[in-house]
């Protein structure tokens, strides 16, 4: 009969923003039975996690849910935690399930890299999701409300000493927000810590701080906080967190009730891939496809992939944002090639640029390979606009812009609530 055909079974592991962009861009091709799994039910927008954390956002500000994404667009939604795949029978097992694909692509990103530092693991608070970032937002407000009430001078000392570990654009934003709450908000809600001020260290293994930007934007970070009361550590090696002592390779010593962890990622990685498909920080490689090597109809886009056939990028692409949305626009566009029986296109990467914001308005940009460097007003919008446009939805993108424009004008906002849910007890 004309026009009839069977579906392909297409199963994208992971909703972030390769993930979303690939399932919203490959849909419109009716060929497929597009299916995208993720354990949580919703998309969040990772580059501004660290403002849920520090108390300038609100999680709906930066994330929504799958179905409601999804609403008549030819994409199923199945909320599920991968455990493991079986290429050579194309099914992927979930906590409760199991699911057939003609084509399966990962696109599930990193988690947090420990790198095997055990007491860092246990005693730091990292930021890599929403979960994280609410545990974080209780965790400070509750050290600010403990050392408010501690009457001992040494450990309340300990208390309002923060260590962010890792200067890439999380490390740096976190510091710089906590900063700005230092400087603006913090005496305001806690007038009984007006003797013993917050003391901020960020500190990184290696020379510079926002390693891969310009030297422009090394030297203004460093000088940016500087101004903003922050100390640098640079070319200083975490080596251990417990019993409230931040430990060095160096030999030194920091008291602090905090590590906040931000010095590295590492993919996912998933039972049934062999080691010979797995690369630096156990990430899958692929071809310049994003087909997984030594596989058959598996691809791997984003953080979780590393591709070495790009001449400019010959250790892999960075793990940034654009390089995951372009790679899911990009192996959307050959899925449809290959349902007509057309070529696929190598994946190219487009630099667009680097950018980091301190506080409410340090914002720096490199565009054009460094060539350009702005700072000031100029990358302050453009920091601002891509960070807008990027998010999901119109009332995402409406709410940032409301909480963003409070905390501007008042260097203020209302978040700083504790909300628990691991030890809730039944009134009954």
């Amino acid at each position: 009969m004309k026009g009839t055909y069977t579906k392909k079974k297409l199963v994208i592991a992971g909703g972030g923003f390769a993930g979303l962009n690939l399932a919203q861009r490959v849909a419109i091709d009716k060929k497929y039975e597009v299916t995208l799994v993720d354990k949580n039910n919703y998309n969040y927008f990772t580059p501004l996690l660290y403002q849920v954390a520090t108390s300038f956002l609100d999680p709906s500000s930066i994330s929504y849910p799958f179905r409601k994404l999804f609403r008549n667009k030819n994409i199923i939604f199945r909320m599920g935690e991968l455990l493991r795949v079986d290429p050579a029978q194309q099914i992927i097992y979930l906590k409760d399930g199991e699911m057939p694909y003609d084509y399966l692509v990962f696109a599930a990103g990193a988690k947090t890299n420990f790198y095997g530092i055990e007491s860092v693991r246990k005693n730091a608070v990292s930021i890599k999701g929403i979960d994280d970032a609410l545990r974080m937002r209780n965790v400070m407000v509750q050290i600010l409300e403990t050392a408010s009430i501690t009457a001992d001078p040494k450990e309340r000392k300990k208390l309002m000493t923060i260590v962010v570990a890792g200067g890439g654009p999380t490390g740096v934003e976190v510091a710089g927000m906590l900063a700005e709450m230092k400087k603006f908000i913090l005496l305001k809600d806690y007038p009984e810590l007006k003797d013993i001020p917050l003391k901020i260290y960020i500190v990184d293994g290696g020379p510079n701080l926002l390693a891969p930007m310009s030297n422009k934007t090394h030297q203004e970070t460093y000088d940016v906080f500087t101004k903003l009361g922050v100390e640098v550590k640079l070319n200083k090696r975490v080596t251990g967190f417990a019993d409230d002592l931040v430990t060095f390779a160096d030999g030194e010593v920091i008291a602090a009730k905090t590590l906040i962890w931000a010095a590295g990622i590492t993919a996912n990685v998933f039972e049934g891939i062999p080691p010979t498909s797995l690369g630096p920080s156990r990430r899958m490689v692929t071809d310049d496809l994003n087909r997984v090597m030594d596989l058959d109809n598996i691809w791997a886009i984003g953080d979780i992939s590393i591709q070495y056939t790009d001449p400019l990028y010959p250790g892999g692409h960075p793990q940034l944002a654009q390089v995951a949305i372009q790679q899911g626009r990009t192996l959307a566009k050959n899925f449809r090639a290959l349902s007509k029986g057309k070529a696929m296109k190598p994946f190219k990467y487009f630099d667009r640029g680097e950018m980091a914001i301190m506080g409410r308005h340090h914002a720096m940009v490199d565009l054009l390979k460094h060539r350009v460097h702005l700072r000031g007003f100029p990358a302050l919008f453009i920091w601002l606009f891509v960070h807008l446009v990027s998010l999901v939805n119109y009332n995402n993108k409406l709410r940032t812009l409301y909480n963003w424009a409070i905390a501007f004008t008042t260097r203020d906002q209302a978040l700083r609530m504790i909300f628990r849910t691991d030890d809730f007890e039944s009134d009954a």
